[in-house]
């Protein structure tokens, strides 16, 4: 509702508060159109009472529509539709006008268009009509929609999926077919027109001890509110409303809806992510282990040169650990790259002093932002991040190290400057160390960017790794 809440800005002295009111309403009046049976517009007066424009449209499911025209926007000046003048003026009732009240004051008008077409009104249609009558005679009053709801669903249903309608006795007075068979999915095989619709929902939840505080509270007509009964036979989503009337209980609403195969594909999705998120923390734990005896044997190594193999291969594991570390707190397979550097560094700076010869760890500042990454761009270029940064640890002895991040629409780049020793100048990386033999292939390969490298203007190296996020 976007332009709704456009047009009352630009177009109307209504407040946030006010725009809220009818955000409210506007999310709950389908059900309204679906009941009458009407096309239902929102008129709002402008700043300057010189007239009404129209903020927002629906149309019915349950019948042809009488405004085909998206008249959304469209300027009506005063006197054009007495009736919505007068609802305006007066805060009251006229015609097909029913205005909304909000903290004392009209801040809308809804017009009802019903269909000019003739049509046989039978039981079904005279309950629709007759409800909608209640819900528009409540947003008159400014009691509907419920000021405070219970939502423990996403979805809702539509009047179509299943209907039932209750007396102020808290007995249902009429089921549409579609509200019967759902009830049958969960057990239900009497007539239940008659019936006390709270005692026999508690019947059909089939739990241990006390009701559902949520499913009890709307099905007695104590709150509005979505949530789902599930008695392992089937799962249907309730949606109940309190219907009153100057005041005086005057019965409810409940909509139902099957949504037992909905529900059982949600499932299987949480666990499916429940599933992935183990195997990556299983595997999270696997390469910490890995670096752990790496660590254990570096210790017992002889030859310095074994000793710096040995951690260099701790740095490129701890790496990768790092990815699915994030990756095992999320549902996705998306994780913030902001975290993964941040860590990385972490792992540097640990291994610094093994490298400093009994100097203070180097200095690693990271600047700028970046962009949630899939995992299969996550993890190379964490590796490639981890290599820049040992090499400028351990082969320049850099003492200060700037790590930046820059990324636009399509392109990602990292950029890392140290004052260490500086690259040769005649520096080829097909015949360079190990670690930048593997940046290169990782960036030319599963990346598919580039690495720069060259000699800083005032010493030391800049790198610098850049790669199109088209490819995630």
């Amino acid at each position: 509702m976007a332009i709704l809440t456009k047009l009352a800005s630009e177009r109307t002295d209504l407040t946030e508060a006010d725009r809220n009111r009818l955000l409210a309403v506007t999310s709950e009046w389908a059900l309204v159109a679906d009941l009458a049976m009407s096309d239902l517009v929102l008129w709002l007066q402008t700043w300057n009472e010189g007239g009404l424009v129209a903020g927002a449209l629906v149309r019915p499911t349950t019948a042809p529509t009488n405004v085909p025209d998206d008249i959304v926007a469209t300027f009506a000046p005063r006197g054009r539709f007495p009736d919505l003048d007068a609802a305006m003026a007066f805060g009251r009732h006229y015609g097909n006008a029913y205005p909304i009240h909000f903290e004392g004051r009209v801040i809308g008008v809804v017009a009802r268009h019903s269909s000019a077409q003739p049509r046989v009104a039978g039981q079904l249609e005279q309950i629709y009509v007759g409800t909608a009558d209640d819900l528009l005679a409540m947003l008159v009053e400014g009691v509907f929609p419920a000021e405070s709801m219970i939502d423990e669903a996403t979805d809702s249903p539509r009047v179509g999926d299943g209907l039932i309608r209750v007396d102020s006795a808290g007995l249902v007075s009429y089921a549409s077919p579609n509200g019967v068979s759902a009830l049958r999915r969960l057990g239900v095989v009497t007539d239940i027109v008659g019936t006390d619709i709270h005692a026999l929902i508690a019947r059909l939840s089939h739990r241990p001890g006390q009701m559902d505080e949520a499913l009890s509270l709307i099905t007695s007509r104590r709150a509005a509110g979505r949530t789902d009964l599930d008695n392992g036979a089937a799962t249907v989503l309730v949606h109940g409303i309190p219907l009153r009337r100057g005041g005086v209980d005057v019965g409810g609403l409940l909509l139902l809806r099957d949504v037992t195969e909905i529900r059982r594909r949600e499932r299987a999705l949480m666990s499916k992510d429940a599933t992935i998120r183990e195997i990556h923390h299983r595997v999270k734990n696997n390469l910490q282990t890995v670096a752990a005896l790496l660590r254990l044997q570096g210790r017992r190594a002889v030859s310095d040169e074994t000793r710096e193999a040995l951690a260099e291969a701790q740095l490129r594991v701890a790496a990768i650990a790092v990815v699915h570390d994030a990756l095992s707190q999320h549902t996705s397979d998306v994780v913030e790259f902001d975290e993964i550097l941040d860590r990385i560094i972490g792992l540097v700076r640990d291994l610094g002093p093994a490298y400093a010869g009994g100097d203070p760890p180097p200095r690693i500042v990271r600047s700028g932002g970046s962009v949630a990454l899939p995992s299969g761009i996550a993890t190379p270029l964490a590796m490639c991040v981890a290599e820049l940064l040992h090499n400028a640890v351990e082969h320049a002895h850099a003492t200060e190290i700037n790590l930046m991040v820059e990324h636009a629409a399509d392109r990602l780049s990292v950029t890392l400057a140290d004052n260490g020793l500086g690259i040769p100048l005649d520096l080829d990386v097909a015949n360079a160390g190990l670690g930048l033999q593997i940046v290169e292939s990782l960036m030319t390969g599963d990346l598919r960017g580039d690495m720069q490298l060259r000699r800083g203007d005032a010493g030391g190296t800049h790198a610098r790794l850049t790669l199109p996020l088209s490819t995630a």
